[in-house]
């Protein structure tokens, strides 16, 4: 390893061609100030509708199309607020920008909501009789009944408007948490075994538990968790607000648990995430089998949480720059049409991405909520192979959103989280597959491999545990009991040895990883990686298997958004996720692969 110091540039010292351009949403933040000011004044619009929608089929016709009006504004202003709030989350005029565009956001939603009584009141006859008066009024069919369904928990109009209030409030642990770990906690340099220092954040910390220097990797593992554990306390302290908060709202939605509340919304049934948990607890001498190996191959005495991301499969590590990234993407992805790479480059050529990390940038990746006039996405690009797959991943998620927004009606064009994982791993799976169809040497092709085990652990067996962890938090905080730091590492810890296995050496310091995982405050949300996972497998395999059919039916799913509930949308991808099937057959896989793996290496 080198001596050198790896330093973090600061935004202004990025290379343009690097990030994302969002001149495209607005051309200044002046302009951003003259839409804020006109988004402010949606909600007195939306409230003179108050008790008038069942007077006509026009007037609730004229209500719906306002409220695509300003759900299109509120996205613009929230959506530019909170991408450039996140290229530096130290930076205060964007997270002032921010913090009122959450603002407008909650007023705006106040009002929506306390329109939502008088829907659901409405009688049946009557709104049947609205579609036929006015045919247009047929466009926010799905979006009517997806609020009747649910009329057992909605309150009355003044009710509504405190529970929306309320909002701006909610999102309070998850913003203090973020701001806490990626602007205000910083972490010494970690060591490598020549004496170099690397500067460590939460976005290079997993990269320098990639490096082969395992003197690197413990030095980095230990200084993070150390330096985290100086912080558990007030970690806690947001985690136990957070499942505060969605208790405040479940109870007065008259849901009996937190789980039922998040899921009910999406239209899931809790017992798919429950039957999650399980099967993959039967499935756990795979993952143990998969750990054993890694410790054989890295031919340590202790297997050691800092070895977990390393490569296992020697001389097969190369650097990936990210222009070889995007050609390789590109020509994995062919199998889905030249309409479906032409938008690939589009979003590649025309600045739709922010690639490498910054001083104070947020960690990690995602595909913005903002699809208009087109998504953008977030990297913290490394030159390896994860990130080479994490482009693939977020750009999946960015189509899908691009796809829904140009075929379904404003108030069908969001897709909910329980599909969001799909077209974002089917694109890792296309991609994998690609690779190791076109590497026949033995070593080359362990390592690829290698590398889909260590996805697939992180991703279903993972993601499962984070799950479960999440479950737990959950049913404690309705149990009545306070989330203090010492409950949550002790019970993470007994996690991560259930998960991991007798071959892993599982510390107090692992112990602490829940006050690094943001996803904690996302409401029952990293579940559905390891469902998406298992839908995405399938979908992948009847692509490459059938060919056009497959792929007409999956470009059909991407287009549909939120027009129906999620079990029925994958089902047009041709995956029945009411049925075991997807998982138990992702599971197998993993089991197979690693069969493979052993006889590679052996």
């Amino acid at each position: 390893m080198s001596d050198k110091v790896i330093t973090i540039p600061e935004r202004k010292d990025v290379d343009a061609r690097f990030t994302w351009d969002l001149s495209s949403i607005f051309s200044s933040d002046a302009e951003w100030d003259k839409a804020f000011e006109k988004v402010a004044e949606y909600p007195e619009k939306i409230a003179a509708f108050s008790g008038k929608l069942s007077e006509n089929a026009k007037t609730l016709l004229d209500c719906c199309k306002l409220k695509d009006e300003a759900s299109l504004a509120i996205e613009a202003v929230y959506g530019y607020s909170s991408l450039k709030g996140d290229e530096d989350t130290g930076d205060s005029k964007y997270q002032n920008m921010r913090g009122k565009a959450i603002g407008a956001y909650v007023k705006l939603d106040a009002a929506m909501s306390a329109l939502l009584p008088e829907i659901i009141a409405l009688d049946d006859d009557v709104l049947e009789q609205f579609y036929k008066d006015e045919p247009e009024l047929l466009v926010y069919k799905r979006s009517l009944d997806k609020i009747r369904r649910r009329k057992a928990h909605f309150l009355s109009s003044s009710e509504e408007q405190l529970l929306a209030a309320a909002g701006e409030m909610a999102g309070g642990p998850d913003n203090i948490g973020s701001i806490l770990r990626n602007a205000d906690m910083t972490y010494p340099d970690a060591i490598d075994a020549n004496g170099g220092r690397h500067k460590l954040t939460n976005g290079s910390l997993t990269f320098l538990l990639e490096s082969p220097d395992r003197v690197l990797r413990e030095n980095a593992f230990n200084t993070y968790y150390d330096r985290l554990g100086e912080f558990k306390n007030t970690i806690a302290a947001t985690l136990d607000a957070q499942f505060k908060q969605l208790r405040f709202f479940a109870g007065a939605r008259k849901y009996a648990t937190t789980l039922e509340a998040a899921l009910d919304e999406t239209e899931v049934p809790s017992a798919v995430y429950t039957n999650l948990i399980e099967a993959v607890h039967a499935n756990m001498e795979s993952m143990y089998k998969y750990v054993a190996l890694r410790k054989k191959l890295l031919g340590v005495d202790e297997l050691q949480m800092y070895d977990v991301y390393t490569p296992v499969v020697k001389d097969a590590d190369v650097a990936i720059p990210f222009e070889n990234a995007k050609k390789t993407v590109l020509e994995a992805l062919s199998v889905l049409g030249p309409d479906y790479t032409d938008l690939l480059k589009k979003g590649f050529d025309e600045r739709w991405i922010d690639v490498y990390e910054n001083k104070g940038k947020r960690s990690g990746a995602y595909s913005s909520g903002l699809s208009r006039p087109h998504p953008y996405v977030l990297l913290n690009y490394k030159d390896n192979l994860d990130s080479q797959f994490t482009l693939a991943h977020e750009m999946g998620h960015a189509l899908h959103s691009y796809h829904s927004t140009k075929h379904q009606p404003v108030n069908c064009a969001d897709y909910v989280i329980f599909v969001a994982e799909v077209a974002s791993t089917c694109n890792e799976v296309l991609l994998m597959k690609y690779l190791l169809s076109r590497t026949t040497e033995k070593n080359a092709r362990a390592y690829l491999i290698n590398h889909f085990l260590d996805q697939f652990k992180g991703t279903v067996y993972r993601q499962t545990m984070f799950a479960e962890f999440e479950l737990f938090m959950g049913r404690q905080s309705e149990a009545g009991e306070t989330l203090t730091a010492d409950m949550l590492t002790e019970k993470y810890l007994e996690l991560n040895k259930l998960y991991f296995g007798p071959s892993m050496i599982s510390d107090d310091r692992i112990g602490l990883e829940w006050a690094r995982i943001p996803h904690f405050f996302y409401n029952y949300y990293v579940f559905q990686y390891a469902t998406g996972f298992s839908a995405a497998v399938a979908i992948a395999n009847r692509i490459l298997s059938e060919g056009e059919p497959a792929v007409r039916d999956y470009k059909k799913f991407l287009s549909s958004g939120g027009s129906a509930d999620p079990i029925s949308l994958l089902k047009i991808a041709g995956v029945d996720m009411s049925s075991p099937e997807p998982v138990d057959s992702a599971l197998s896989l993993f089991a197979e692969l690693i069969s493979e793996m052993e006889k590679l290496v052996g």
